[in-house]
């Protein structure tokens, strides 16, 4: 059972040292990042609930940071954050599907589907586990 989320960071480089400047303009660079995502019903596995909506990052700063985190470079440096998908293999899918079943109300949904696309919108994408 496997599944990622995949973000695209765009950073701005800078250089550490005094005797070289980097023309801002032209140092920008985007980059995708991949982050395990925890098993259903394990410690983390709600951060789709937590971090994302409609398939896009609900809270810009909080992203900026986590893409920081991720990539252990300076906040200032990440421009923007975005979503791309959660890839997950059909066993994972299933049981996120489960779990998420299993008590809809912290979704505040009636159904698995309406929570998948309240959350994750269309970018989830099964792959072969293989």
């Amino acid at each position: 059972m496997e599944a990622q989320y995949v973000f695209r960071a765009t950073l701005r480089l800078a250089s550490p040292r005094d005797a070289v400047t980097v023309d801002s303009a032209t140092a920008e660079t985007t980059v995708t990042l991949s982050r395990a995502a925890p098993p259903p019903g394990t410690d983390g596995w709600l951060f789709f609930r937590n971090a994302l909506w409609r398939g896009e990052v609900g809270d810009q700063e909080y992203g900026r940071r986590l893409a920081a985190e991720w990539l252990d470079v300076p906040r200032e440096s990440i421009e923007s954050v975005s979503f791309r998908e959660l890839q997950v293999d059909e066993a994972y899918f299933d049981a996120l599907k489960a779990e998420i079943g299993a008590d809809l109300e912290p979704f505040n949904a009636e159904t698995v589907s309406e929570v998948l696309s309240k959350y994750l919108g269309s970018s989830i994408r099964v792959v072969d586990g293989e």
